[in-house]
């Protein structure tokens, strides 16, 4: 048990998209009055995204799993409830599997409009929805350093959230396909190899001074301490449809940042870096079926192995905020797949009854609304 344990505060945001429940399509145009439906229920909880047809929740600073769960739950409700009043619904996984990216317009912001004239089509691909989890970091405890402890467990992060495998109407063989879109912005994928926040704040000045950024935001690694709050931010995950992996997610990285600013151990950042390439390849590439390096570069081992690393590491932590059923749910993802992989089931189960193609798309995209909208953790089907 650690001592003096604390339990760090953290928030939660998630982005999804709107979908025509006959066509299966996500709308590039959603209906006038949605959006000003959608800002008088949620006010400050609800944050623009790069396109019209996305919608972000933001959740509170929260406490506990048990606040997140009825957070989430409430606020996923009455969204749903919002967007089926103007016939639509919401889609909660990291890609669709047949939307034309050209056909989507952008949010009329001057934001927006500035990112898009920026990066053109990389901006007008990146049709995606990600999961991210901000946890607190104590203002005396340098983030980035913390930030290195938490870098080599994120692609089993990664792996449990996996929900994109298709992409443009076709298998795009990740489970991860994603990440994958992510890796063509520049400064999206792993962080640069940097000590501590002094290197990190010369690093941010060195890019504004020579225009490669507008705003110190605009680095957006898979992990980063906020520009805006003193936390530490975790991008690398996918979207998940149920509630139930998102509190995973949420409470394992909550449990590597409370584990990291204690530790006291040295960080190989050379060798880190090679097996944290390795790992982030393998977790887009097959998720939880993949084997990965373990953390010290030694062997090769499965996920489960992985998580049983990550548990003996973090456990004291994770059981101190009483969270401890997030390995085991960890280990239900693991065992019996991820959104990822259960869309790809859906998909070649259907496929091999003689349906088409579009059919066979069309029924992962009601797997995912259905489980997107499911009422309570409860209510998602547990695994045979």
């Amino acid at each position: 048990m650690p001592e003096h344990c604390s339990a760090p505060t953290f928030g939660i945001e998630e982005e999804f998209l709107l979908v025509d429940p006959r066509s299966r399509d996500v709308v590039a145009q959603p209906p006038s009055g949605l959006l000003e439906a959608c800002r008088r229920a949620f006010d400050t909880r609800l944050a623009e995204e790069m396109f019209r047809s996305q919608i972000e929740l933001v959740t509170p600073v929260l406490h506990d799993l048990a606040g997140a769960r009825t957070c989430l739950l409430e606020g996923r409700q009455r969204l749903a409830d919002i967007a089926e009043s103007f016939g639509l619904g919401l889609y909660g996984a990291a890609t669709h599997p047949f939307a034309d990216w050209r056909q989507q317009l952008a949010t009329d912001t001057p934001h927006y409009a500035q990112l898009f004239a920026d990066y053109r089509d990389v901006a007008q691909r990146s049709l995606l929805s990600g999961l991210h989890v901000h946890v607190g970091v104590p203002t005396e405890v340098d983030r980035v350093r913390v930030m290195n402890r938490v870098l080599p467990w994120l692609p089993l992060l990664l792996a449990l959230s996996a929900s994109s495998p298709f992409w443009n109407g076709r298998r795009s063989g990740l489970l991860s396909y994603r990440r994958a879109l992510c890796g063509e912005w520049p400064r999206m994928g792993i962080p640069e190899a940097l000590p501590d926040e002094p290197a990190l704040q010369a690093y941010i000045d060195l890019l504004l001074a020579s225009e490669s950024i507008r705003k110190r935001g605009d680095v957006w690694w898979f992990i980063r301490p906020s520009a805006r709050f003193p936390t530490l931010e975790l991008r690398i995950a996918d979207a998940c449809p149920r509630v139930a992996d998102v509190l995973c997610i949420a409470g394992l990285f909550r449990g590597l940042v409370a584990w990291a600013i204690e530790a006291k151990d040295p960080v190989d950042m050379g060798l880190q870096r090679l097996v944290l390439e390795e790992n982030y390849w393998r977790a887009r590439r097959q998720g939880g079926a993949a084997h990965f390096l373990d953390v010290d570069g030694r062997s090769a081992l499965r996920a489960l192995d992985w998580l049983a690393q990550l548990r003996e590491r973090i456990g004291p932590w994770v059981e101190a905020f009483g969270d401890g059923e997030v390995f085991e749910q960890a280990r239900r993802i693991l065992r019996h797949g991820s959104s990822a992989q259960r869309q790809l089931a859906l998909y070649e189960g259907v496929r091999s009854t003689g349906i088409g193609q579009r059919q066979a798309l069309a029924a992962v995209v009601d797997q995912v609304l259905d489980e997107t909208r499911a009422r309570s953790v409860r209510s998602e089907p547990e695994p045979a």
